[in-house]
């Protein structure tokens, strides 16, 4: 794509993010069919989108919820705290409510699902680039009220911080803390240094301990 394509007057600058090649390409080919869009960049991994994202600045992000390695959108969270401006849509096979609450409160603008139209994703894609919002009213509703109410909490996590839950969430799911390291994009040493603290704070000796209290509390 030659620079002049790529500054279109008036054109709809796109990021692309899936780890599988052949989705990224057929996503790249459906909007480059549209006189009005450019794909200015894709990539398969999250660390490599966040950075090309933020040096990019496209208007529109499609971002794969989930992926081999870390998340479309934890990739939303970094990149709208660092430019609000760019509106960014969750791509995913899965009709997921958490999955979709977690993309509402990492600020993204829409959650579409993979099986959607060629024709439906073009109009999703102009839609989130006029500020609009792709949420669907009854599943927002729904995400509200979780957050005025709030699920009860056990109090022994009350001492935790926003770092420490998601780790403690991350360990339920099995993972090492190199994977959780590579899912948060921290180091392997800081992520050791949150598990210790939270541990403490928890009163458990072992990462096996805090999976099954983890666990016991999403159940």
């Amino acid at each position: 794509m030659t620079p002049a394509q790529q500054s279109r007057a008036g054109s709809i600058r796109v990021f692309l993010l899936d780890d599988h090649e052949v989705v990224r390409r057929g996503l790249r080919d459906l909007l480059s069919e549209e006189s009005d869009i450019v794909v200015v960049g894709e990539a398969g991994r999250a660390d490599e989108a966040i950075a090309d994202i933020i040096m990019l600045r496209p208007d529109v992000a499609v971002l794969d919820a989930r992926l081999q390695e870390g998340s479309g959108i934890e990739v939303c969270r970094h990149v709208r705290s660092h430019d609000p401006e760019i509106a960014c849509l969750i791509l995913t096979s899965f009709d997921d409510e958490d999955a979709l609450f977690t993309a509402i409160m990492a600020g993204a603008a829409g959650y579409v699902l993979k099986q959607i139209r060629g024709t439906a994703l073009v109009d999703a894609v102009r839609q989130v680039a006029a500020g609009q919002s792709l949420l669907d009213p009854a599943v927002t509703s729904r995400v509200l009220f979780r957050l005025r109410e709030g699920p009860v909490e056990d109090e022994r996590l009350a001492g935790l911080t926003d770092q420490e839950r998601r780790i403690l969430a991350l360990i339920a799911e099995g993972l090492t803390n190199r994977q959780i390291a590579a899912r948060m994009f921290l180091a392997e040493k800081t992520v050791k240094n949150y598990v210790s603290s939270m541990l403490s704070k928890l009163g458990m000796e072992s990462r096996t301990q805090a999976a099954v209290f983890a666990t016991k509390l999403s159940s």
